[in-house]
């Protein structure tokens, strides 16, 4: 038995044979129907906003068309986006629209800077394909399922021969209806994906923006850490390099003199000597900690974890990955940890690490306070070094808590 009240008139497409007859292949019909007449409906709004829209570029020649574009483009894409999402929801994929930012510019620069956006144009041309060979597509199915009822009731008020014409013309209609529907609905989503959708130079230069912008990033972050590295050298280890060398020096002159002063200033010298030691550890840990290259990054977080002052429970497992994203992923994980002990009041956290199909996935969490924010300078400073390696970055933190950050970066296994 077909279940109707169940029946989801936005789902997927579903692989279904064009017969034999069964419940669930007319109720999937049914449900192609019902969203190709809203595709027809869509015809009026898709006629009036084309019409304006190709009117703005005329009009603006006299500035009337700057004011039509700010009604008329907002609400292309309004419309658009509602094709974008039932589309999308039909081929199972997400129809990105890459429209150019221009909500900075003055609100009367926009049309400008639309004019200008090919995203723009291809909601034009998604319009007019609605308002004609899409129309047509979509109105087909109905057609075809309503021929029959109406040529019925033409039937019972004509007489002979025009009623066994008229009934003898449904079968075929049915037939055709079950045969073409799924097709036909198949074909408008991908002719609007393909129209509304990123084309394939869209996205390689979106993506080259992207690496040009991860490239930027990182080369600053490498700067910053040289900088930050030199300062360490400069205000720890090198200064008390330097005072050993004053001790050792100044024992030297006082060894024959006063060797009892002498012996202290070498014990003072031979103080300071560790004191740097750990200087210069803490400095090497902070460019690859020591566990990545021994434990991997599943001793790393099991180091960080024993390491701060809430209990953490982990659930880790993971293969060794390359020592870029290693490293990467060690570092976020820590900021992470160390804002949940500096700012999350919590009394526990915990920590996922997961790999499966070439991507790495981290999750972080703690039943604090919450309230934290990604754009802050430390979780968005994870953000940028995930990015460098096509990684994202999530936050979802309630005020009241519980905080947890989701993280993902692609990787091959070494």
């Amino acid at each position: 038995m077909t279940d109707w009240a169940a029946m989801d008139v936005l789902a997927p497409l579903r692989p279904l044979p064009p017969s034999p007859v069964t419940g669930a292949g007319l109720a999937e019909r049914l449900r192609l129907t019902l969203l190709s007449a809203g595709y027809a409906a869509s015809f009026v709004p898709s006629l009036v906003l084309a019409i304006l829209l190709l009117l703005c570029v005329p009009l603006g020649i006299v500035g009337v068309g700057f004011l039509l574009a700010l009604l008329a483009v907002p609400a292309a894409a309004a419309v658009t986006g509602v094709h974008r999402r039932v589309s999308g929801t039909l081929l199972e994929e997400e129809i990105r629209p890459g429209y150019a930012d221009a909500s900075a510019a003055p609100v009367l620069v926009r049309p400008v800077r639309w004019l200008r956006d090919p995203a723009r144009w291809r909601d034009v041309g998604f319009l007019c394909f609605s308002a004609s060979g899409g129309f047509v597509i979509s109105l087909l199915p109905v057609a075809l399922l309503t021929l029959p009822p109406t040529w019925l009731v033409l039937a019972t008020t004509a007489g002979g021969w025009v009623w066994g014409l008229l009934l003898g013309l449904s079968g075929p209609a049915v037939v055709a209806w079950w045969f073409v529907t799924p097709p036909l609905v198949r074909a408008r989503a991908r002719v609007e994906r393909s129209i509304l959708g990123h084309s394939r130079v869209a996205q390689l230069e979106e993506r080259v923006e992207h690496v040009e912008e991860s490239r930027k990033v990182t080369l600053d972050h490498s700067a910053a850490e040289v900088r930050r590295i030199e300062r360490d050298l400069h205000d720890g280890a090198q200064a008390r390099i330097a005072s050993v060398g004053m001790s050792v020096g100044l024992a030297e002159k006082l060894l024959r003199s006063d060797p009892e002063a002498a012996a202290a200033l070498l014990r003072e010298a031979r103080e300071t000597t560790l004191d740097a030691l750990d200087d210069l550890r803490s400095v090497v840990r902070g460019i690859h900690p020591p566990v990545l290259a021994d434990r991997g990054l599943a001793g790393g977080i099991e180091a960080l974890a024993l390491a701060l002052p809430v209990p953490v429970t982990l659930a880790v497992d993971l293969p060794r990955l390359p020592a870029p994203v290693e490293s990467a992923a060690y570092f976020a994980v820590a900021e992470c940890l160390a804002n949940t002990a500096k700012h999350a009041a919590a009394g526990r956290a915990w920590v996922g690490a997961t790999y499966d199909d070439g991507r790495l996935r981290l999750v972080v969490g703690d039943d604090g306070r919450g309230g934290a924010d990604a754009s802050g300078s430390g979780l968005a400073g994870v953000a940028r070094r995930l990015a460098a390696f096509d990684g994202t970055l999530a936050v979802d933190s309630p005020t009241g808590g519980p905080t947890v950050v989701r993280m993902e970066v692609p990787c091959p296994t070494t």
